[in-house]
């Protein structure tokens, strides 16, 4: 007879996933069971800072009273309704998300890869309708080392290997350039591109911050040729950089910003593409839709989610916590870490090989009560709920030294 999961160790559990679960994870051996600001523990109540936050989805921490309180509040009331109906949170939600962003309209959707599929769909019918681009023939721009999800259209112009092989034939349509590179967007740009999809920060590539200058370039190319610049800020946006958004460090207003992650606030997911009335009125009734787009539960959470940055209060954390994080890194350069990337409370750290892999160190972390992700070779991705006190912050850092220094 199966143990009830209460009686089983974190090992115990570890096994029990591998039979059943397809494996298409690879995490560290660590089973969380219970977590509250940046520290969660685990089956056996082992306490670690979090220093990963969720790619972002907890921007706001785990367990944010007010994000709680707005979720429990909706339980009470009112979950789903589907679109087929309307619902009393949905408005609101709308129209403060479409504030804080300075665009005009929303779509809202579910996961972070449905507002990019929705994005491209919308991309593609303003192509058509507006610019008039010839049935079919639109096409649109994206970054080499791009991550903007898993579905078999967005592998399809991914240039990671990983996430592309054996999962063709592919969407036709895209066109790959190199990141951070003006005159090859130029290029790349004719008169069929519907759209130029990037990332204002790369996040799955290391956290990759382009040059000064390259946002406004790509806002300035994509209005003089006419076609969207559409903004994937699903890791970057919504405190995580310093700003609301990582494209107001150069004061660029994108056509379409696509949002999902913190926006569920750790508790549901909750996505949207964010775009002028221009641009979202394209759709017609039929054409898009979502069973549990714009649910009453994630438009309550979503709110809650818009009214914590209304106060600017996590922008600054971020921004002022980001310098702490920035001089600590610094301090480690020529220590263990060859380079860093940083922006706000956002940091890709790339350790001397000799040290270990990425995997290594995170492990290595791991058992001193740090959690970090690994991305490519002997990187290590930083991104702490945006709630770390500036000692919990310092603390990690130092935690991070001690590692290296002992794996030198």
């Amino acid at each position: 007879m199966t143990a009830p999961v209460t009686a089983r160790t974190s090992a115990d559990l570890i096994r029990a996933e591998e039979p059943v679960l397809a494996h298409n994870y690879h995490p560290l051996p660590v089973v969380v069971a219970r977590a509250e600001g940046a520290w969660v523990e685990d089956v056996e109540g082992r306490r670690y800072l979090d220093m990963l936050a969720g790619y972002s989805a907890l921007n706001f921490g785990h367990r944010h009273p007010a994000l709680i309180e707005a979720a429990h509040r909706q339980l009470d009331r009112l979950t789903l309704t589907s679109r087929a109906f309307h619902n009393d949170r949905l408005a609101e939600f709308a129209e403060r998300l479409a504030e804080l962003t300075g665009l005009g309209m929303v779509l809202p959707m579910n996961t972070g890869a449905e507002a990019v599929e929705s994005g491209i769909k919308v991309a593609r019918k303003w192509a058509y309708d507006v610019k008039g681009v010839p049935a079919d023939r639109a096409t649109i721009v994206v970054a080499a080392d791009n991550f903007h999800g898993r579905t078999t259209t967005i592998v399809g112009f991914s240039t990671d290997e990983s996430a592309r092989a054996g999962f063709g034939p592919f969407t036709p349509g895209f066109r790959i350039v190199p990141y951070n590179d003006l005159a090859a967007l130029e290029a790349a740009v004719d008169e069929t591109t519907a759209a130029v999809l990037i990332e204002p920060i790369q996040g799955e590539a290391g956290v990759v911050v382009p040059d000064d200058g390259y946002l406004t370039g790509v806002r300035e190319l994509t209005t003089r040729r006419d076609c969207l610049f559409v903004a994937d800020e699903i890791q970057s946006g919504l405190g995580r950089t310093g700003r609301t958004l990582a494209v107001d460090h150069e004061g660029v207003v994108p056509d379409v910003v696509l949002l999902g992650k913190a926006l569920g606030g750790g508790i549901v997911p909750v996505s949207a593409v964010v775009a002028s009335r221009e641009v979202l009125g394209v759709l017609r009734p039929g054409e898009h839709g979502s069973t549990f787009g714009g649910n009453p539960l994630a438009a309550a959470v979503g709110t809650a989610v818009v009214e914590l940055l209304e106060t600017g209060e996590f922008q600054r954390r971020a921004a002022e916590l980001g310098e702490v994080l920035r001089d600590g890194l610094t301090g480690l350069t020529g220590k263990g870490v060859l380079r860093f990337r940083a922006r706000g409370l956002w940091a890709g750290v790339d350790v001397d090989p000799a040290i270990g892999t990425g995997r290594d160190i995170s492990e290595r972390l791991m058992h001193e009560g740090i959690l970090v992700k690994d991305t490519h070779g002997s990187t290590i991705r930083l991104a702490p709920p945006l709630t770390i006190t500036e000692d919990e912050l310092r603390s990690a850092i130092g935690t991070l030294e001690e590692v290296l220094t002992r794996g030198a």
